[in-house]
């Protein structure tokens, strides 16, 4: 065997040593965040996976969606869990079905009555109007709201109108006519507390709006 060929055997060798070598150290590195993240997500994951993104900044998303998807489904989804939780619940007497129109009637009213507002000198004047189901609500909200704000301390009385209902609310040095200015129809009614614990009333039965 000549010397060249001994040379070349030897580099030869010399080469796949260190390759061998290289091998061996790149498999015993620990695994980086996107290798874990790649094992993780080829095996399946758990309840959390880990992402990257931003700044590459790591945040956990639930597996689970919280939301409910639709407002009067969590409020009652709310309601419902409140009442499996107290043993002293009166199932005889719950009404979902109570606190599912009242929330209709809230939709209603939000959403689909006309608010008419007209400024006087001390206060203002608002013609709430609808038709159909709307006007049915407007009849049952709107009156009610103005003895919670009389409650509160507010200058409020409503007068019954063909196709809905008339709101005066008068200044005082507490609610000035800037301020009933700038509320308006639904800043006036959304005052006070008093929804939330009358919500879990009517699905106790102990409450009729």
């Amino acid at each position: 065997m000549t010397i060249m060929t001994w040379k070349t055997l030897a580099i030869g060798a010399a080469a796949l040593g260190v390759s061998a070598y290289a091998f061996a150290q790149s498999s015993e590195r620990p695994m980086g965040m996107h290798d874990q993240m790649h094992r993780q997500m080829m095996q399946g994951g758990t309840t959390k996976a880990a992402i990257m993104h931003g700044h590459g900044a790591a945040q956990e998303v639930s597996a689970m969606p919280t939301a409910p998807g639709q407002d009067a489904f969590g409020a009652i989804q709310e309601v419902v869990q409140i009442l499996e939780s107290d043993p002293k619940t009166d199932w005889s007497k719950v009404n979902i079905g109570a606190l599912r129109e009242h929330l209709i009637d809230m939709n209603e009213v939000t959403l689909h009555a006309a608010a008419n507002e007209r400024v006087l000198d001390n206060g203002i004047e608002i013609a709430v109007t609808g038709e159909g189901r709307t006007l049915a609500a407007i009849k049952r909200m709107v009156p009610a709201h103005a003895q919670e704000l009389a409650a509160l301390g507010w200058n409020a009385k409503t007068e019954e109108l063909p196709n809905g209902v008339k709101l005066t609310v008068l200044a005082s040095a507490a609610q000035p006519l800037v301020k009933l200015k700038a509320l308006g129809f639904m800043g006036i009614m959304v005052q006070g507390a008093h929804h939330q614990h009358h919500h879990l009333m009517m699905a106790k039965g102990e409450f009729a709006h």
